[in-house]
């Protein structure tokens, strides 16, 4: 008899990392906002001008430029890295499949 919560532990394990990074992409997300809006209302009240809503903060261009510089400086390169590591090859590297083995091999000793 098959059980039905099989196939969705093989999904949460067999995807953990994705998802892992997913929902610290996230978390990380909804605190910059959450700080940024605090940062930038408190700039906006000492140049005594109207603090903004988170909502009309999300949808700013401070917001957006924000969010920007921190995926161009981390994690544009962190991706980039994880990618490179899966299809690039380097001798003599731990990260990297043998030079020369096929796409399928990734992460078998050899």
């Amino acid at each position: 008899m098959n059980d039905s919560r099989e196939p969705r532990r093989g999904f949460w394990r067999e995807n953990s990392l994705t998802l892992a990074f997913g929902i610290a992409f996230l978390v990380v997300l909804v605190c910059q906002a959450i700080a940024g809006h605090a940062e930038f209302n408190e700039e906006m009240t000492v140049e005594g001008l109207q603090p903004l809503g988170f909502g009309a903060y999300l949808t700013s261009s401070d917001f957006a430029v924000d969010v920007t510089e921190n995926w161009q400086s981390e994690f544009l390169q962190f991706f980039l890295y994880v990618f490179g590591t899966v299809y690039l090859v380097q001798r003599g590297s731990p990260e990297s499949k043998p030079v020369g083995a096929a796409h399928t091999t990734t992460g078998v000793e050899g």
